[in-house]
Formats: structure tokens, C-alpha cells, sequence
């Protein structure tokens, strides 16, 4: 049964990132499931029920990534670097579309306070990550610079993301970030 219950938030965050979050209502991710309302009720018996079973999944596929991401990485490597491939670029990122997902989580955010509890606790644990890695360098003021580093990073996302408009340039902005982070925090 857990088995099926993943699956089912997997056709979700499909949904999600296909049609945007106004598309999610039980009925339609029983129709993606291929399941009928009274079947996927039996899972998740409200809506309410859903989304919040679908905050921890996701919560749960990113913190498990970022565990992994970060145990793998060679000695030596800048953080602040591998913090930036991480969020911009980590093959793991495929299994929940996030550059078609997150700026959906975003605005999802603004009306559901589930998801907002979501992201806010993810983003609370980067920005603590990058500005702890702030702090080793000496940085004066490690939460305002991790801000603007978080800031960069989800922008490159909003702006050259799979599907925008100028996707094309992501790989430039990557570098042009990466030579920003060498230039103003070392190698």
C-alpha cells in the first residue's frame, strides 16, 4: 500500500508540473493515478489529506538528495559551488521536474499554507547550509550574502529553466554565477 500511496504522489507532482497547481483537485489526480475519486479517497481521504501527504513526499525526495549529494562529495570542494550544481542541476531533480515544479510550489505557497511550511523549511536548511559555509570563509555577513546567493540560484530556475523563455543562456548564467561565487568568496 505505501507503494501505491507514492505513486499516486508521484502522478501528482506530474500534474503539478505540467499543468500548474490549479490543476491539482482530487479528481484529477485520481484520473492521473487511474484510480477512481472513492479509490484514491481511500488513500488520501480529503484534499487537505493530499497536500499534505504531498509537502512530506517532496520535502522527503529533496532532503534525501541533498543527504546523498552532500555524503558524495570529494574533499576539497567548495561548498558554496556544489551548493549552486545542487540546486541548479542535480540528475536527481528529473524525478520531480523542478523547473516546472518549483515556480508551481512557489505560487502554491501564496494560497496554501502547507506548502509555504514546505518551502520554508527547505529553504530555511540551504540558508543555513550556505551561510554556515559563509561563515567559514569569514564572511561579515553571512545571512545577508546567503540570501543573495539563494536569490541568484532560484532565479537562474525562474529565468533559464527547462521551458523559459531564455533557457538557452543556462548554461552561461551557471558560469557567470560560478565566476561571481570564485571572484567574491575564493575558490
Amino acid at each position: 500500500m505505501l507503494e501505491r500511496k507514492q505513486q499516486i504522489l508521484q502522478r501528482a507532482v506530474e500534474l503539478i508540473a505540467a499543468k500548474g497547481y490549479a490543476a491539482l483537485s482530487m479528481r484529477a489526480v485520481a484520473r492521473e493515478s487511474g484510480l477512481t475519486l472513492g479509490a484514491l479517497q481511500y488513500h488520501y481521504p480529503t484534499q487537505e489529506a493530499l497536500l499534505r501527504a504531498l509537502a512530506d513526499y517532496i520535502g522527503r525526495q529533496y532532503r534525501e538528495r541533498d543527504r546523498v549529494y552532500f555524503a558524495d562529495l570529494e574533499d576539497g570542494v567548495c561548498l558554496l559551488q556544489a551548493s549552486l550544481d545542487l540546486a541548479l542541476k542535480h540528475p536527481a531533480d528529473a524525478l520531480l521536474d523542478a523547473d516546472r515544479l518549483f515556480p508551481q510550489l512557489w505560487a502554491m505557497a501564496l494560497v496554501e499554507p502547507i506548502m509555504k511550511n514546505l518551502l520554508d523549511g527547505l529553504y530555511e536548511e540551504y540558508l543555513l547550509f550556505i551561510e554556515a559555509c559563509l561563515q567559514e570563509k569569514g564572511v561579515a555577513n553571512p545571512r545577508a550574502e546567503a540570501l543573495a546567493l539563494m536569490a541568484m540560484f532560484e532565479g537562474v530556475t525562474l529565468f533559464s529553466g527547462k521551458g523559459c523563455r531564455w533557457e538557452a543562456h543556462a548554461p552561461a548564467t551557471v558560469e557567470a554565477i560560478r565566476a561571481l561565487i570564485t571572484a567574491r568568496f575564493g575558490a
